[in-house]
C-alpha cells in the first residue's frame, strides 16, 4: 500500500551532508529506532515529507534537498548580539543554547561570542544553508 497523507509512518533513515559527513540516522546498533510520523501532517521538514509519499513498506529510496528545501537558507540577519543576562555560567563560544520564542517554541542558538557584558548568537538553524542528502527505508505505513 503506497504512504498517504494521513497514515502512520516508520523509517530507518541516514541523513548526510554534501562532505559524507552523517548528520543524524535513525540506526545506532543496540540504540536503533524507526523514525515514526505521521506523513503529511508537517511534522518532518516539507522535502523529507514529500519524498515519503507513494512509497510502499519494504521500499529503500535515496534523495537529496537543497537547503532550501530543507532548513532554508543561511541568514546574515539571525546573528543577534544581546545583553548577556540570564545567560548561565559556563557558557562557552561554540555552545548551543536552546531559546524559547515568542509563540512557545525552542529555537536552538550557537554561541558565537561573549564577554562579561554580551553574547552575540547564531539563530540560524545548525543545518541552514546545508543540503541534505537522505538514505530511507520503509518499514511499517
Amino acid at each position: 500500500m503506497a504512504i498517504k497523507k494521513g497514515d502512520k509512518v516508520k523509517l530507518d533513515y541516514t541523513g548526510t551532508l554534501d562532505d559524507g559527513t552523517v548528520f543524524d540516522s535513525s540506526v545506532h546498533g543496540d540504540h536503533s529506532h524507526p523514525l515514526e510520523f505521521t506523513a503529511g501532517a508537517g511534522e518532518l521538514i516539507k522535502g523529507f515529507d514529500d519524498a515519503v509519499m507513494g512509497m510502499s513498506k519494504g521500499e529503500e529510496k535515496t534523495f537529496r534537498l537543497t537547503s532550501a528545501e530543507a532548513y532554508g537558507n543561511y541568514k546574515d540577519e539571525l546573528i543577534k548580539k544581546l545583553p548577556r543576562k540570564g545567560i548561565p555560567e559556563g557558557a562557552e563560544v561554540g555552545m548551543m543554547l536552546g531559546l524559547q520564542g515568542p509563540d512557545g517554541r525552542q529555537l536552538p542558538a550557537k554561541i558565537l561570542a561573549l564577554d562579561d557584558v554580551s553574547i552575540t548568537l547564531d539563530l540560524n538553524h545548525p543545518l541552514a544553508g546545508k543540503n541534505l542528502t537522505f538514505a530511507i527505508k520503509v518499514v511499517e505505513c
